[in-house]
């Protein structure tokens, strides 16, 4: 079938305006919306960083497979090892007399970032945690994450590396994966064994939209931050490479979430089953097919600009009665100005047999004009 343009519909009202992203202090950022995966602002997001403790959004992560899988369980007892006891760092004061459950160890790790309760984990998952960070970084690649490699389930040791957008694509993951276990990331303290500890992550507080993910600090690192937030349609994630302290990193990651939220939103540009054209049907029991999309298609775009986009139809002609509902019949793609936004198929939103001998010869000979 040879394409061609069917119609077009164009409207314009202005030009959307959106500003620059805030210019914040810190060494690389991604900001970026988790259920579209629109990257809305970024700096360096691909440069080589050290992420200390935000190491373990992929100990968690690993944890989080296990427990889908089916080959743990929140409840199950773990045994504290010496090298989990003494691992130095942020704790959650286990020791080797203790016994606990895979839960509480994901707490003390995720909400008071607990090097103590990272080893633990990984030895119970792979016996240690050098085979544990083998894991780590074959499912690092299995996502995707092209400038990350793991040393460790803590973030202590200074030879591993990561990017901001790998770790963005890390939090996406786990936030639309595992959603049954992201209410860790909400959770402002922890109490055990009669200590209790606060989230270091001060948004929870600040901003109630916030409702995770993790922090991170070391000397080579800096301040360290991931924060998602969810606002009507919209989730977002800021990732905060490199601040000079904790109130930095903190403003930095709010003014990001802010920016995408007041300049941004999720639209819905295409809807499953919606009439989007109409095509002609040669040697059919009719003559005329409708065409819908089989499948919504939504986009983070910026506030009003859906308003601007222009709409091409085009139709594969000639059609050809049978026609078959899952054969596409034409496409439909929404732009810009000139930038395309979404392409997609369109489907006929039913079978057309073949009409009768009459019909058939009637239309060989009309399409011989055409």
């Amino acid at each position: 079938m040879i394409p061609i343009l069917y119609c077009l519909v164009f409207t314009a009202h202005g030009a959307t305006i959106v500003p620059k992203a805030p210019k914040i202090p810190v060494k690389s950022y991604v900001l970026m919306e988790v259920n579209t995966g629109k990257m809305i602002a970024k700096l360096e997001e691909n440069k080589h960083i050290q992420p200390a403790s935000i190491n373990k959004l992929m100990t968690a992560y690993s944890a989080f497979l296990y427990l889908n899988d089916g080959q743990i369980r929140l409840a199950d007892k773990v045994t504290v090892s010496n090298k989990a006891w003494k691992i130095g760092g942020s704790s959650m004061f286990i020791d080797p007399s203790m016994q606990l459950t895979i839960e509480e160890l994901l707490q003390g790790m995720i909400v008071v970032s607990g090097n103590d309760a990272s080893v633990a984990l990984a030895e119970h998952l792979a016996g240690s945690e050098d085979t544990f960070v083998e894991m780590m970084n074959i499912y690092a690649e299995s996502l995707g994450m092209e400038n990350t490699h793991y040393a460790d389930a803590t973030g202590l040791n200074d030879e591993q590396y990561s990017s901001a957008l790998d770790i963005g694509l890390l939090a996406s993951e786990i936030i639309n994966k595992y959603p049954e276990y992201y209410r860790y990331y909400s959770q402002k303290s922890f109490t055990f064994n009669g200590i209790k500890q606060y989230n270091r992550n001060k948004l929870l507080s600040r901003d109630e939209s916030v409702d995770g993910m993790k922090t991170g600090y070391t000397s080579l690192a800096g301040f360290c931050l991931v924060a998602s937030a969810k606002r009507d349609s919209m989730r977002l994630i800021a990732v905060v490479i490199g601040a000079e302290n904790d109130e930095v990193r903190t403003d930095s990651a709010s003014a990001l979430l802010n920016y995408g939220f007041r300049f941004f939103e999720n639209k819905k540009l295409v809807e499953l089953n919606k009439e989007y054209a109409t095509a002609k049907v040669w040697q059919g029991e009719t003559d005329q097919i409708t065409l819908v999309s089989k499948s919504d298609v939504t986009k983070t775009i910026p506030k009003g600009a859906a308003k601007n986009f222009t709409t091409e139809i085009e139709i594969y002609s000639p059609i050809i009665a049978p026609v078959d509902p899952s054969q596409a019949l034409g496409k439909m793609t929404l732009k810009n100005s000139k930038e395309v936004v979404v392409e997609i198929p369109l489907y006929p939103i039913s079978a057309i047999r073949k009409g009768s001998i009459w019909q058939q010869i009637y239309d060989r000979v009309r399409l011989r004009f055409e």
